[in-house]
């Protein structure tokens, strides 16, 4: 969040210190200084979460994302630092502090928002918004993490809140600079603070917000900075509570200023606290952490204050206002080994594990925003589709020696963002065993195991996660990457009902065909039509591989990790012009673009999906969908009238047995209505590169030829307030027994992870 109002204030109010700075420049003088010292070259520390927006810049992003051209973007990105001889260092956010869980409910809240006029653009006009709704796709600082590892770069993951590591780390390893955007690192005593948003790639310049003319463009000495940020807002001193004290100071400033230069509001509040803090003590040195007594504050807005000024003091500063973060905080110690904490936050620090250190170190785990429509009552949000996965692997993790016993079992606090969860608490969900033919095995068994029978107990306890144990015998036989998206793939078709035949051909089909696929393939395939049934599926898919990432971590990796990166499995606009051809009757041969093993390799997969899912009593249908709005489609003939045999909507399945309701229903209140003023004129031509294959839909937007007439539309449902069950649905008793047994009371409805 930053500071509020500051970097505003800085922009347009303060030009002296924003300086414009040639990195190439800033990186030989660096050089110069550092030649004698045991310094490594020129190191820039990178603010991963900040940077998201700009590394993304894909055509396409409500697809699921374009994951290949991604890595390209990225790829470049880095080349253009090191080939000027600078080394980055890269942070993202591992944890949600309690302190900023509010701002972050807040902001989850309108991402939602921003998510449904999104889904309202795509029912109505059939095409992809405009930036002003620009929404990154679901998992993306997740995947990123691991695509900037497997380029070679330095990447961490924070334990506290990543902008005070950002700044200790750039402090302790005198580094040049610190690329992000957060008035935050102006308040530090850190290393300069450059900014991403004005950085030009192409030059290596931007700007370098300049504190030292900062602070005498408004009299103050750095050693105040802290204490103006907490007046004026931050993450640990919310704007409110300090509000009194910022009206009494613009008062005071207005009377004193009458014509001031900078009167604009944003400008009159920054100056007028800045006066007050300078009149609250003399211009010498004071210790950081004291706040005068002629502040007008109670005991607890005193102690508050204090410790948000003492969040800026880093390492060497004050040692004692932080903790030691050399242990990790333990949740869970007794359920797990000395070792496999150890093990969990090495991972977490190195973004080698996923989930793990949330859920043995912390007991609780985030899951931010994912683009799914709110008013689709035909598909389960995705936090709900991945519960009983989740709970196998929290299972696996911290279920050692209980052997089915109720008693004492962990809970894990769940702060997942879907619709209906006003969050304003954690779902509170337990683990389930992970059934296998033998006891299951311990974690340190499975993580540091030697003995030749390790590999096998790691491979069936990640297949045991996603109900895949019959899948072993194609380990080795497929690539691992195909392996991996047929249990996703098998693993959804078993929790979601309503997924049809085609739903599935289209999942298969663009997995088997990416492996051939270069980026300049994937950007010209033409969407003609966008489904918003579609968006969600891909949304749905890149969020289960974050699932796939942490069942295979706390298996012992038995898959590496590359397998599961959505650029090896899925590519939104490839899986999106898959869809549209499946369910538009498109034969199997042309799906599959004409290619003899493509389609022999799709016909194997497709076949050991339907034997798993009959032998739970799933029986996959066929049920074509038209898009919402395609090329000539009138309204009302969308794929709810197509999509017959629905199962009933998930907010209407019962009532939850334990933890708190969620009431207001599926829908988010408050949401403005979505502006249709981009929508675009579209050919009528349905047609997808590069083998030019003729969606079979005539120009009044009817199937040319269809096998059923089309169903009635149930409508939008009734929607019911407090709690229910997912249970019902038909997933849960083709499970096997044991699996029953273990299934738990399902609850209603956002990045990091988590993310």
């Amino acid at each position: 969040m930053g500071v509020k109002g500051l970097q505003h204030f800085v922009d347009s109010c303060c030009p002296e210190a924003r300086v414009t700075v040639h990195l190439r420049e800033m990186a030989k003088r660096q050089r110069v200084c550092t030649s004698t010292a045991n310094i490594p070259s020129p190191t820039l520390v990178v603010d991963g979460m900040a940077c998201l927006r700009h590394w993304y810049t894909c055509k396409d992003w409500v697809c699921g994302g374009q994951w290949r051209e991604y890595m390209e973007l990225l790829k470049g990105w880095v080349e253009a630092f090191t080939s000027a001889g600078i080394r980055l260092v890269f942070f993202f956010d591992g944890v949600v502090e309690d302190q900023k869980r509010q701002v972050w409910v807040k902001r989850r809240r309108r991402v939602n928002g921003e998510i449904s006029k999104m889904f309202r653009h795509i029912k109505a006009c059939g095409v992809q918004p405009g930036r002003a709704l620009f929404c990154l796709p679901s998992g993306l600082a997740t995947f990123t993490c691991f695509a900037l590892r497997s380029l070679g770069q330095s990447v961490f993951c924070s334990e506290q809140e990543a902008d005070y590591e950002i700044a200790s780390y750039a402090r302790q390893h005198g580094c040049m600079g610190i690329l992000g955007q957060d008035s935050d690192f102006i308040i530090y005593d850190s290393a300069p603070y450059l900014s991403v948003a004005k950085l030009r790639i192409d030059s290596l310049t931007t700007v370098l917000y300049d504190r030292q003319r900062l602070c005498h463009a408004i009299g103050l000495t750095a050693t105040q900075l802290p204490l103006l940020a907490c007046l004026l807002g931050n993450d640990v001193v919310s704007e409110e509570q300090m509000q009194h004290i910022r009206n009494n100071a613009i008062a005071t400033y207005r009377t004193n200023n009458p014509a001031s230069h900078r009167g604009a509001p944003q400008g009159q509040k920054v100056l007028a606290v800045s006066q007050l803090v300078s009149s609250l003590w003399g211009r010498e040195e004071q210790e950081p952490e004291f706040i005068p007594h002629s502040v007008n504050l109670s005991a607890p807005h005193r102690e508050l204050l204090k410790k948000g000024v003492c969040s800026y003091l880093l390492p060497g500063q004050d040692a004692s206002q932080r903790g030691d973060i050399s242990a990790p905080p333990s949740a869970f110690e007794k359920h797990v080994s000395p070792q496999i904490l150890k093990a969990c936050r090495e991972k977490h620090v190195a973004t080698e594990g996923f989930m793990v250190y949330s859920v043995v170190c912390q007991g609780v785990i985030h899951c931010s925003n994912t683009l799914e429509d709110e008013e689709d009552s035909e598909l389960l949000p995705q936090a709900l589709v991945y519960k009983p996965c989740r709970q196998r692997i929290y299972g696996l993790l911290l279920l050692h020696g209980h052997e089915g016993s109720s008693v004492d079992l962990p809970a894990i606090r769940e702060w997942f963002v879907y619709g209906g969860n006003p969050l304003k608490e954690p779902d509170m969900v337990h683990p389930v065993p992970v059934h296998l033919p033998y006891h299951q095995p311990s974690l340190d068994l499975l993580w540091f195991g030697t003995s030749p029978e390790v590999p096998t107990l790691r491979l069936m306890s990640f297949l045991s996660i996603f109900d895949c144990q019959e899948f072993s015998d194609l380990h080795g036989d497929i690539e691992d990457a195909l392996l991996a998206a047929l249990c996703l793939v098998t693993y959804i078709v078993l929790q979601v009902q309503t997924l049809s035949q085609e739903d599935v051909d289209a999942y298969l089909s663009q997995a088997v065909c990416l492996r051939l696929k270069s980026p300049n393939d994937l950007q010209n395939i033409k969407l003609p039509v966008l489904s918003s049934r579609a968006v969600q599926l891909g949304s749905l898919y890149v969020r289960g591989l974050g699932n796939l990432l942490g069942a295979n971590c706390a298996s012992g990796s038995p898959l590496p990790g590359a397998a599961l990166m959505p650029w090896h499995s899925f590519d939104g606009r490839l899986f999106h012009s898959k869809y549209l051809l499946a369910h538009s009757g498109t034969e199997k041969a042309v799906l599959l673009e004409s290619d003899p093993s493509r389609l022999s390799l799709f016909i194997r997969l497709r076949e050991k999906l339907g034997e798993a899912c009959g032998k739970r009593g799933r029986v996959l249908q066929s049920r074509p969908c038209a898009p919402e709005r395609g090329p000539g489609v009138p309204p009302g003939t969308g794929h709810r009238e197509r999509h017959a045999g629905g199962a009933k909507d998930w907010r209407e399945r019962g009532e939850t047995g334990g933890g708190h309701g969620h009431g207001g229903g599926w829908r988010a209140s408050g949401e403005a209505s979505g502006d249709l003023s981009e929508c675009e004129g579209r050919s009528t031509a349905w047609r997808v590169n590069p083998h030019s294959h003729s969606y079979p839909y005539g120009h009044d937007g009817g199937a040319q030829n269809t096998s059923r007439p089309p169903t009635q539309s149930r409508g939008r449902s009734h929607l019911n307030r407090g709690r229910y069950r997912a249970a019902p649905r038909a997933s849960h008793f083709l499970l096997p027994a044991r699996a029953q047994r273990g299934s738990v009371v399902l609850r209603g409805r956002k990045d990091f992870a988590m993310r």
